[in-house]
């Protein structure tokens, strides 16, 4: 019950957003729903006169759809031939009095007969809106549908039935383009038209209107139980909310609704014996929920990951990389990552700003939920940890898992280098390459998560993927294998403990081959020019990380012409190589297989190398000045 006791002080703590209209990047809105509340894509707005009459109607654009409705227990868990209507905005079967009276289908009970009843209630209640009574008056003309073909929203054969399709002249109207299925399945929505005020708050946007409905409601509720989560005695609930992801997301979270199925033999009789949750906590706890996943949350194939605070919202994600929680300290931590320690106080004075703003009682929450089916749910991963405990994990995770990367882009679309540890969705990249589906991507970001947040170790089989493709270069474009090894060696390094400045003093076989390995490359390089083909070193590096004595050969060999056509310009290059193989022992001269090292023994001796061509020149004319 943690999950649900922390979205619900989520709620709490946000109460003053509640109904507040947000946008995210594509332009979709959403809000911290009220209680009684859910959203429904509608497809036909449809306005009244404050004395209960027809004002107009239109058919909505896909983008401008989603519309904050309320709701009650059993008509936001509707399924079926259920009949539950909606206490104000609901499909035509429901809200048209007259929807028989041109081919409608109606099974058993007329829903309008329910849906208008309803309606009366809430209308002549003491918490009756005005908006409310008008929508009322309208609506128990039985006339809607007659209207809106009048106003050419919706069309009818010859036969005075729904048409199926479009079948007249002309251009198809827009009802056919945004209903999936025929016309008498558009859902609609209702607005009051008041010539007497230029500005008229819409009804789904109206506080008022939630205000006025949220009161009518409690004073339905009954069956008080103690609730599980809050501990107080409370109206209980045993249907709960769906719509958690999207709009059209029917997977539930709680559910127990298979009494037929003994899902309680030998355990309870009815679902409330396993666990009572007052509608209150699961209505706000669903809520903020929705919220957070809109506002916050990442989703690939359905798979959702969510990381948020109680009380401060915004925090750090393990999911991503460096560069996003402190881009501006990024490039500064480059130029002094000899030492790493610049680097880990560039990372401690990102994650101090958020230290600062989280308040002093401030929890963590990480969740990752998916469902199997198109019914349920489950909470995949879910940790709840102190605010101090996950920014040292996070501290950790960032400088231990640091490298040297050049695949992100800045704004105006220029390759940046960034020293930091990779978002798990590169790792995922680099593992099975960029072609990946989603769901590989979404199972390794969710096995990445405890290695982040708990401080466990990368799984062996992530680990070898990525070691394997970065050794196979011929099988990618440059950029992209140019991404997966420097995520691969950040990977490997997590274990190692090496750095990216050359460490001469290391002697491990692995590292060795690797800057052998990396000057071959260079040298070939400086020779080729303007050439863009690969170099034999590059080419064989599969081969090399194998067997890298019996390769080593063929690679010095193929580099003998291109010691000769720089000369005296390879000198410099040409001791190195003989200076790397001079550490090496007899014994380790051999062909077995290399290890992850290797990758950071050519990457840390070829960045050395780029970074020191205008010195290693300088040195080469000096070397041959002495000669």
């Amino acid at each position: 019950m943690s999950w649900l006791l922390n979205l619900f002080e989520t709620y709490q703590s946000n109460l003053d957003r509640v109904g507040e209209i947000e946008k995210k990047y594509n332009g979709q809105e959403y809000t911290l729903l009220p209680i009684s509340h859910t959203t429904q894509n509608a497809h036909i707005e449809v306005a009244i006169t404050e004395d209960g009459n027809f004002h107009s109607a239109i058919v909505i654009d896909k983008e401008d759809a989603s519309t904050l409705i309320p709701c009650t227990e059993k008509s936001a868990s509707r399924a079926g031939s259920v009949i539950a209507p909606y206490p104000l905005h609901d499909k035509l079967s429901y809200v048209a009095g007259d929807f028989a009276t041109y081919g409608g289908e109606i099974k058993e009970e007329e829903p309008f007969s329910h849906y208008i009843e309803a309606l009366k209630n809430w209308a002549e209640s003491p918490y009756a809106h005005s908006k409310v009574k008008s929508i009322y008056r309208y609506l128990s003309k039985r006339r809607l549908i007659q209207d809106l073909i009048v106003q050419r929203i919706l069309y009818v054969d010859g036969n005075n039935r729904f048409m199926e399709k479009w079948e007249g002249q002309g251009e198809r109207p827009p009802i056919f383009s945004v209903v999936a299925g025929g016309q008498e399945s558009a859902f609609v929505r209702f607005n009051v038209y008041s010539p007497g005020e230029e500005v008229l708050s819409p009804v789904w946007k109206d506080s008022g209107m939630y205000d006025s409905f949220i009161k009518y409601y409690e004073n339905l509720l009954g069956g008080e139980d103690i609730c599980y989560v809050t501990g107080r005695k409370l109206p209980s609930t045993d249907r709960h909310a769906n719509k958690i992801r999207n709009a059209a997301d029917k997977a539930k979270l709680i559910s127990a609704n298979d009494t037929s199925g003994f899902t309680f033999r030998g355990r309870f009789t009815t679902s409330n014996e396993a666990a009572s949750i007052s509608y209150e906590v699961s209505q706000k706890a669903h809520n903020a929920l929705k919220w957070l996943i809109h506002r916050q949350g990442k989703t690939i194939d359905q798979r959702v990951f969510l990381v948020w605070g109680n009380d401060t919202l915004d925090i750090p994600d393990p999911s991503e990389d460096t560069y996003s929680i402190s881009p501006a300290s990024a490039p500064v931590a480059v130029k002094k990552s000899n030492t790493n320690q610049e680097y880990a106080s560039q990372v401690s004075k990102a994650l101090d700003g958020y230290r600062n703003d989280l308040s002093g009682k401030s929890d963590v929450n990480i969740m990752v939920l998916d469902s199997a089916t198109t019914g349920r749910m489950a909470v995949l991963y879910y940790r709840n940890m102190d605010k101090e405990l996950y920014l040292d994990r996070l501290k950790k995770w960032h400088t231990a898992c640091a490298w040297l990367h050049r695949y992100r882009k800045n704004e105006q679309g220029e390759f940046i280098e960034f020293y930091g540890a990779p978002a798990t969705k590169d790792i995922a990249f680099a593992a099975y390459g960029p072609r990946a589906g989603d769901k590989l991507v979404k199972g390794l970001m969710e096995r990445m998560l405890p290695c982040i947040v708990d401080g466990v170790k990368i799984p062996q089989d992530i680990l070898t993927s990525a070691f394997r493709r970065a050794s196979n270069p011929v099988s990618m474009e440059k950029w992209e294998w140019e991404k997966t090894l420097s995520i691969a060696c950040a990977l490997i390094n997590k274990e190692e403990g090496l750095k990216l400045a050359l460490d001469k003093e290391n002697d491990d076989r692995s590292y060795l081959f690797g800057r052998l390995l990396a000057v071959a490359d260079v040298l070939e390089r400086r020779a080729l020019g303007d050439e863009t083909r690969s170099s034999n070193a590059i080419r064989y590096m599969n081969s090399f990380s194998m067997h890298p004595e019996r390769t080593w050969m063929t690679i010095q060999k193929s580099l003998q012409p291109y010691q000769a056509r720089l000369g005296t310009k390879a000198t410099y290059l040409t001791k190195i190589i003989d200076e790397i193989a001079s550490k090496f022992k007899t014994e380790d001269f051999n062909n077995k297989p290399l290890s992850g090292k290797y990758l950071l023994g050519f990457y840390s001796q070829r960045h050395e190398l780029y970074q020191k061509k205008e010195n290693n020149e300088d040195a080469m004319v000096a070397s041959n000045d002495e000669e």
